[in-house]
């Protein structure tokens, strides 16, 4: 290379602006160097010695590997590109940059084209414009609901105001799959319970205050236990990326027990365990936090939250999209990703796919590395959009609420108005739509649904009666009120306690609507699943905490051991009674929901072409200055929704009849059954380990700490719901580990009540905060070096004072779930709470 060469390159780059560098760098690159010369600057480091930033050198050469616009950038040829590590020829190796370091798909984001920018940009401005829409209606149905006060039937369970304050949900030891060196490396893993899933480099590094590699939001992620069928969904992804039989495939797993998290857009996270048993638990586990991140609009939400979901909604049918959606899954920015790569995805696939080359593996990796960095690109740039509007809409939301008070009367009496006009225009079409396309339909789709959520609510309230029952026994034969405490800790945290309810959650899975799905155009039935299963959860969780007011309110009495245990029992009935009521309820109400979310896309879908282009003509009926609380859409929804509510409700209250179903009917209504009840909610929470469990803490304290501090660590200790702790040296069957692997860990119930007797120092972690639209955590250096799994640990884990982790922060589970986010050393440290158990067996809470 020739000092003219490299003079000409660098007054090139040097005028290439970032980030967006050139928009048609390749034409002007072609005629003045090859892409051998832009490799050999990488690969020797000569960018340096010229004064070029490495990242100037590298966002370039990734402008030549993939290309931007123009019908210059297609004639790539794969005599073109050379490996800048290697040197060798033929095909695009994006996976590594200078130095053998990973390749960061937010470096290689830079290279996305800037169409596709200018695209999201687009798509975001044209959803916004729904959402601003949205917002007044949802402003105006929210204070109407206040004022009218109509709503749901009196629960006759209390809830749980702060549920799982300091708790972790669980925690042990996971092969991760590491895609910078290709090797898998046992790391510390906990579930806090904002449900992140938080990886540490190992156990050491935990008890350090060492921050986490990984944080993970799983919102949208999918959970495979077959790298079989993972390469497939792969291989699909990429049209033309099938890898040959007999070729290596992207992915291999050490063990027969993988665990993949797989998203459509972005990075996916590869996990492997010993044993059938531990991957049925962390299954369960990571199932419940998808189940919990999904979940991410807050239910109090009651302006914004339907504002979106609607503007989603609206947005969707503008494109002729109607039916569920299954990518609605997680806060406002990852549904508005999701919502983005919907339509982009498609684009990118068919530009950049093509130019892609080498063998079938490179290229799927390529493409996950390229779909991840425009997923990130896209969540920023939604991110930063949806917070600007949002903040203008509640600025303009005290105005807007002024004039909804003044004028509501007249507001309604307008909307009234013009659903009356329209409902005279579309009736007579709907009904005749419903009675030949929906009726008929109604009771096969409730019976599809209610077989599975009544199973699963009946297996609550089976798993329930059981626990409180094992309770009761172990009160009479093992110490009574002494051990009521240690008790009362495990059924409080009996709701989100994952392997427990597990037998709940999987009756709703046989979940089918075959025949249906493809007539109602019905995507897929997990979003109905995973509602009955929060349902599930939510009413788990009021049963145990109504029983827990009711038995604290009865120990205020000093009972005897003997009229505990039939207190204890006598509580139990009552508590069941009203669940058998209150799970009548959100079965009815689920039912009534599911059915309109599959029937109403679908009437809409059928009355678009004959009433949508008619609609426009209605405007006219609406004043201007109510015009941003009355749309013509929104009544014209309504009105179709009150066609075929009545045959839903009608179908909803026969089934109730059928004693199959333990439903109750609709004439039965419990009115302030229980008054008191509720009196008592308004108390602090009760800390049983505090108040009964002084006494009952079993095992010795160690003889190197105080007794009191073991005693404040056994009683955090109760707050773990649930933990599987593994030999920290145990590494997989391809290692050199000086150890062989640690045993499967026992299922059986007695083994398990053995294990609570156990010794196992544990401390609680501070409050969590929930999952927060922030900024993801920067990527540094770690501060300690932590050990590889494959070699034992440099030092015995550090010991911290009692009360030393009440200050420390959690980690925040990043919203962007597209990568490993390390967070700060400057920042504050993760959740400290330590479960150890040298023998290597899982310990249940």
């Amino acid at each position: 290379m020739t000092h003219v060469t490299l003079g000409l390159l660098q007054k090139f780059l040097s005028r290439l602006p970032l980030p967006q560098l050139h928009p048609h760098p390749l034409p002007c690159l072609r005629k003045r160097f090859s892409v051998d010369v832009l490799g050999r600057v990488i690969r020797k480091g000569e960018g340096r010695r010229l004064g070029l930033k490495p990242s100037r050198v590298e966002q370039s050469y990734a402008h030549l590997l993939v290309g931007s616009q123009g019908p210059s950038h297609a004639s790539l040829q794969s005599s073109d590109l050379t490996d800048f590590k290697t040197g060798r020829t033929g095909s695009a190796h994006l996976s590594r940059v200078p130095g053998s370091t990973p390749w960061e798909p937010s470096r290689f984001g830079d290279a996305i084209p800037l169409a596709h920018r200018e695209k999201t940009g687009k798509i975001l401005t044209e959803f916004l414009c729904f959402y601003e829409d949205q917002y007044g209606v949802a402003l105006f149905n929210s204070m109407r609901h206040e004022v009218e006060g109509t709503g749901l039937p009196q629960a006759q369970l209390l809830w749980r105001k702060v549920p799982l304050d300091e708790r972790i949900i669980f925690s042990g030891n996971l092969f991760q799959y590491q895609e910078d060196n290709k090797k898998w490396r046992n790391r510390f893993s906990l579930v806090p319970h904002n449900y992140g899933l938080v990886l540490y480099e190992n156990k050491v590094a935990y008890e350090r205050q060492v921050p986490p590699r990984t944080v993970i939001n799983s919102a949208g992620y999918k959970i495979l236990t077959s790298v079989d069928r993972y390469l497939e969904l792969v291989g699909n992804s990429l049209p033309g990326t099938t890898s040959k039989s007999g070729t290596a495939p992207i992915l291999k797993c050490p063990t027969q027990f993988p665990i993949i998290l797989w998203h459509p857009s972005a990075r996916h996270y590869y996990f492997c365990l010993m044993t059938e048993a531990e991957q049925d638990k962390w299954q369960a586990v990571l199932q419940d936090c998808i189940r919990h991140c999904n979940n991410g609009i807050p239910e109090d939400s009651k302006v914004e939250g339907p504002a979106f979901t609607d503007a989603i909604r609206m947005y969707r049918q503008s494109k002729e999209l109607y039916g569920t959606w299954e990518m609605l899954c997680g806060n406002e920015v990852q549904i508005l990703s999701n919502l983005v790569m919907e339509e982009l995805g498609p684009e990118l696939k068919a530009e950049l796919g093509p130019r892609l080359k080498g063998k079938p593996q490179e290229r799927q990796r390529q493409w996950l590395q390229i779909s991840d960095a425009v997923y990130r690109m896209v969540y920023e740039q939604a991110r930063a959009r949806f917070e600007a509007v949002l903040s203008k809409l509640q600025l303009a939301r005290p105005a807007m609420e002024a004039v909804i008070r003044t004028d509501m009367d007249q507001i309604i009496t307008s909307k009234e108005h013009l659903a009356s006009k329209i409902r005279a225009f579309i009736l007579p079409k709907a009904e005749v739509c419903v009675r030949n396309h929906v009726q008929p339909y109604i009771p096969s789709i409730l019976e599809a649904l209610m077989v599975p959520t009544s199973q699963g609510f009946t297996e609550v309230r089976d798993v329930f009666f059981k626990e409180v029952t094992d309770m009761n026994l172990n009160v009479i034969n093992e110490g009574g009120i002494d051990k009521l405490g240690e008790y009362m800790e495990k059924l409080s945290q009996l709701a989100y306690h994952p392997l427990k309810m597990q037998s709940c959650y999987e009756k709703m899975e046989p979940l089918r609507l075959d025949g249906l799905q493809q007539r109602f155009d019905v995507s897929s039935t997990s979003v109905f699943k995973q509602r009955a299963q929060i349902h599930m959860r939510e009413q788990m969780d009021n049963a145990v905490y109504t029983f827990e007011t009711l038995l604290h309110q009865e120990l205020g009495k000093g009972p005897t051991k003997e009229e505990l245990c039939k207190s204890i029992q006598r509580i139990l009935e009552r508590v069941l009674k009203k669940y058998d009521y209150d799970s009548s309820s959100v079965r009815k109400r689920f039912f009534r929901e599911a059915l309109l979310q599959i029937t109403i896309p679908f009437l809409l879908k059928k009355l678009a072409p004959t009433c949508k282009s008619e609609l426009p003509r209605f405007q006219e009926l609406i004043f201007e200055d109510f015009a941003r609380f009355i749309l013509v859409e929104n009544t014209y929804e309504e009105v179709v929704l009150q066609t075929v509510m009545k045959d839903i409700l009608q179908a909803v209250k026969e089934a109730a009849v059928q004693r199959k179903h333990n439903l109750y009917r609709d004439s039965m209504v419990m009115h302030n059954s229980d008054p008191n009840l509720h009196l008592l909610a308004e108390g602090a929470p009760i800390d049983w380990g505090e108040e009964y469990g002084g006494s009952g803490d079993s095992g010795s304290p160690s003889p190197t700490i105080p007794e009191a501090a073991t005693l404040s660590e056994k009683r955090r200790r109760a707050k773990q719901v649930v933990s599987v702790i593994r030999d920290e040296d145990a590494g997989l069957p391809f290692e050199a580990v000086p150890e062989p692997p640690s045993p499967a860990s026992p299922d059986r119930v007695s083994e398990l009540r053995g294990l609570t007797a156990q010794d196992l120092p544990a401390e609680s972690p501070p409050p969590v905060a929930p999952l927060l639209n922030g900024a993801p955590t920067q990527e540094t250096p770690q501060p300690v070096a932590a050990p590889e799994a494959s070699s034992p640990p440099a030092s015995p884990p550090q010991q911290l004072p009692p009360g030393k982790a009440v200050d420390l922060a959690s980690p925040k589970p990043s919203d962007q779930e597209t990568g490993e986010q390390v967070s700060s050393p400057g920042g504050r440290p993760p959740i400290h709470t330590t479960t150890e158990d040298s023998t290597g067996v899982q310990t249940e809470f």
